[in-house]
This record gives structure tokens, C-alpha cells and sequence, in this order.
């Protein structure tokens, strides 16, 4: 890479001051980073969970190397699935973290289950339990078992950020959201909840959504009207449950009636096409959407990436027979990626004497028997051992002569 010439480099960095930042939010928080981790060892825990050592005889395997499902072996394969090679403040935070994950499944999981709770939460002190906020974990406004009175959102919950203030929905208002806005009236309140009712139209006809009345027809959602009248106010007030009837087509934002014909605007996914709303196969792009370690999986409005088989490089779908090639240690057999068994090849895999050689998914491990001495070219059993160190070979007695 060329380097800028020194007198370019004022230049350089007055442009680089006068570019926008880029958003703050693009960039994930060290507790989305620490979730993110967390999720992907779960995931690798599923993709394990029915693995074994490999070698064929299991039982003799996990009497002599402990259960997989508790091992080492089966912990690196877990780490070693966890961030992309490009992938830098991950990798950064596996390698300084490792040893907190390897404690944990070695000594800790069996009293603490919950890996995020006690990784992210206890340990690192990154994130927060939900209904909790800030650097000491606090209860957000209305308490963390219903935060906001249900009726709106706390800020920083679940995260070491934020005054865990409410932002209310719309309706309501107030330091709990339990107060409604103008334009709607209380229709229920007690201890623990609060529902906030809109008013509509002063006549017998009927008043059409209004977006300053929070109208969720742009929601995918229509008024219904009631006609009782509530108390206090007169006979010809109607008013409108801020409960709807969901009658729009899912490929609708706003419709006229319940198909994806009705629709008035189609929904971000889909697209107009002869009269209806219909959805975009975005797997079909010519750029695939997701990355080479990926297949794409198309639904409706929307799609999904999900994490090619660990014994491919790269895919099509779902599972070992996809692969459009293996990983080292695997190879195609009957139309989908096998680990190769090193220990049954022709060419030995374990080349010293007397070394047993245990198959392991996508590789081998070499092993002296129980009790032998390991050197650099052989496993020598003890009694050998100890016949070559210290019982040199004796000529026969004078009288066997």
C-alpha cells in the first residue's frame, strides 16, 4: 500500500474531519457484541449437541476421554465457530475472553445455566437483565417485571446505558405511561394496568382514522366502530377502541379491505404486480443478499440468512448434503460432506509405535495408551521402560558355562 506523501497528510485530514461521522448506530454496542457471542455459542452448542468423538467405539472413547458433550474437544469446535476471520473487535473479544468461556464450561455451567446472564451480565458487566438500565443495572420506571406499566419502552433496558425513562406509546404519556394523551380517555385503570381509549367523531357518522388520533390503519390495521356511550360525555359522542380488527393482507401497509388486492400501499418486501401485492424473492437477486458462509431463505416480505452446515465451504441450503464443497477432513460421500475417518486410511495417521489414532470430526487425535511413556518416536510400555533404563543385559553364571 502506498503511503500519503507527507505533505498531502494536512490535506488528508482536514477532509477526513470534514466528512459526517458515520451513525452510531450502524456500529453495535459492546453489549450487542457480547450477545451476539453469546448467541453464536448457543448455536454452536445445538450444532454439537449430537456429535461425538467419532473413532467408533464411543463407549470406550468416553470411558477413557470423558463425554464429549462435557470436553474440550467439543468446547474448541464451539470457539472456533464463533467470528468470521473479518470480523476484528470479534475476534478481539473471543481472545480476550476465552478463558472466562473455558471456566465457565468446565466449572460454572451446571450452577450457572444462563451463559449471557452470567457472561454478559455478571461477569463483563456489559449488559443489564430486561427491565433493568445504566452501569448499575437499575429498574427501569415501573419496575422491571413490567417496565413503563406496559404502555411504552425504557430507555437503556437491557444495556448498561440509559436513564430508564419512558418513552410512552402513543396515547400515553406521563413518568409510567399510565396518563393518557388528548383525545383519549381512560377506559381502564388499575394497580397494574393502564388502557387509554380514543375519542372519535361528535356526530352520528362515523369519523374516519386521523394519524394525530394514533390511527394504526397505516399499521396494517382498521377502526372499528363502538357505539355505546361512555359515561360523562354526551349521547352523541362515539368513540373508537384503540383495539382493531387486523384486516389488512400482510403485503399491505395501508388497504381497504382484506386482500392483497385491497392494498392501498404494498409493505416494504413486496411489490405491485398485476393488482396485488406479491412478495419479493430477494434470494433471487443476482448479488446474494447473505455471505459465502450463508444460504439465503426467502419469506414472506422479507428473508433470511441462515448459517451454512459446519463441514461446508459455502452452500446452497440447509444441511451436509449442500455443500458446494467440504472443509479439510471432510469429503463427499453419497452426495453430501462425511468426516474422513484418518485413523482407518492405508497410510497411517499416528506413526509412532504402539500410539492409538481417535477420530474426530474433521480430524485425529494421536494418544500413548494408559500407563505408557510417551517419546519422541514411540509409546513404551513401563515394563520396558524400566528394562532398558535399569536391567542391562547379564551374561549367564560361571557354572552354566
Amino acid at each position: 500500500m502506498r503511503l500519503p506523501r507527507p505533505a498531502a497528510l494536512g490535506l488528508l485530514s482536514l477532509l477526513l474531519l470534514l466528512l459526517p461521522a458515520p451513525e452510531a448506530a450502524k456500529k453495535p454496542t459492546p453489549c450487542q457484541r457480547c450477545r451476539g457471542l453469546v448467541d453464536k455459542f448457543n448455536q454452536g452448542l445445538v450444532d454439537t449437541a449430537k456429535k461425538n468423538f467419532g473413532g467408533g467405539n464411543t463407549a470406550w472413547e468416553e470411558k477413557t476421554l470423558s463425554k464429549y458433550e462435557s470436553s474440550e474437544i467439543r468446547l474448541l469446535e464451539i470457539l472456533e465457530g464463533l467470528c468470521e476471520s473479518s470480523d476484528f473487535e470479534c475476534n478481539q473479544m473471543l481472545e480476550a475472553q476465552e478463558e472466562h468461556l473455558e471456566a465457565w464450561w468446565l466449572q460454572l455451567k451446571n450452577e450457572y445455566p444462563d451463559l449471557f446472564e452470567w457472561f454478559c451480565v455478571k461477569t463483563l458487566k456489559l449488559c443489564c437483565s430486561p427491565g433493568t438500565y445504566g452501569p448499575d443495572c437499575l429498574a427501569c420506571q415501573g419496575g422491571s417485571q413490567r417496565p413503563c406499566s406496559g404502555n411504552g419502552h425504557c430507555s437503556g433496558d437491557g444495556s448498561r446505558q440509559g436513564d430508564g425513562s419512558c418513552r410512552c406509546h402513543v396515547g400515553y404519556q406521563g413518568p409510567l405511561c399510565t396518563d393518557c394523551m388528548d383525545g383519549y380517555f381512560s377506559s381502564l385503570r388499575n394497580e397494574t394496568h393502564s388502557v387509554c381509549t380514543v375519542r372519535t367523531g361528535l356526530s352520528g357518522s362515523y369519523t374516519p382514522c386521523r394519524l394525530s388520533l394514533g390511527c394504526w390503519h397505516g399499521m396494517g390495521h382498521v377502526w372499528i366502530r363502538n357505539t355505546h356511550t361512555q359515561p360523562g360525555y354526551s349521547s352523541r359522542v362515539r368513540i373508537a377502541a384503540r383495539l382493531c380488527l387486523p384486516a389488512c393482507d400482510e403485503s399491505c401497509k395501508t388497504c381497504s379491505g382484506p386482500t392483497n388486492r385491497d392494498c392501498g400501499e404494498c409493505e416494504v418486501g413486496w411489490v405491485l404486480d398485476e393488482g396485488a401485492c406479491v412478495d419479493v424473492d430477494e434470494c433471487a437477486a443476482e448479488t446474494p443478499p447473505c455471505s459465502a458462509a450463508q444460504f439465503c431463505k426467502n419469506a414472506n416480505g422479507s428473508y433470511t440468512c441462515e448459517e451454512c452446515d459446519s463441514s461446508c465451504v459455502g452452500c446452497t441450503g440447509e444441511g451436509p448434503g449442500n455443500c458446494k464443497e467440504c472443509i479439510p477432513g471432510y469429503a463427499k460421500e453419497h452426495g453430501q460432506c462425511a468426516d474422513v475417518d484418518e485413523c482407518s486410511l492405508a497410510e497411517k495417521a499416528c506413526v509412532r509405535k504402539n500410539e492409538n489414532c481417535y477420530n474426530t470430526p474433521g480430524s485425529y487425535v494421536c494418544v500413548c495408551p494408559d500407563g505408557f511413556e510417551e517419546t519422541e518416536d514411540a509409546c513404551v510400555p513401563p515394563a520396558e521402560a524400566e528394562a532398558t533404563e535399569e536391567s542391562p543385559t547379564q551374561l549367564p553364571a560361571h557354572e552354566d558355562l
